[in-house]
């Protein structure tokens, strides 16, 4: 399914199949995900006029936050990670430095990227193998007679 298929409706009931209840929640995500596609197929100029609208989910635990940035991540095919940012501080107090987050991230979406083409290549590899053992095991039909026996040379031999 291509990202001009996937509405805000669309959005909702992919996301349904996973999440029960939140339907504020799941509403509002799939408006900005289809926004933010939107906003990527403008022309550069207007693209420059449009200012992207964050979200931040807020809740208790449990109530399915993560499952819906996930889900929606997974539908835009872009990396996820979750992180307890409680423990992501400033260089020189307890815990690992922000930067470390930022890093696992593109991490994601390089492997991601990697993994797509890993299976790009193999399915073309896998088409070229198959090409070239049947062209082994089922090799074009020999010529009846070759060129060189059929035309004489006038010395009662052929051309060879």
């Amino acid at each position: 399914m291509s990202q001009d298929d996937l509405t805000p409706k669309v959005i909702v009931e992919k996301l349904d199949q996973y999440i029960i209840g939140q339907q504020e929640a799941k509403r509002a995500v799939a408006i900005a995900l289809r926004n933010r596609w939107r906003r990527q197929n403008v022309s550069l100029e207007m693209g420059e006029e449009i200012s992207p609208k964050n979200i931040i989910m807020i809740g208790p635990t449990g109530v399915g936050k993560t499952e819906i940035a996930r889900r929606l991540a997974k539908l835009d095919n872009s990396p996820f990670i979750k992180v307890e940012a409680s423990k992501f501080t400033e260089v020189g107090y307890v815990g690992r430095d922000v930067e470390s987050m930022v890093r696992d991230l593109v991490e994601l979406a390089i492997g991601m990227i990697k993994s797509e083409e890993q299976g790009r290549v193999q399915t073309k590899a896998a088409e070229l193998a198959e090409d070239r053992l049947l062209d082994i095991l089922l090799p074009p039909k020999p010529v009846e007679r070759k060129v060189t026996e059929m035309i004489p040379n006038g010395n009662g031999t052929s051309f060879e």
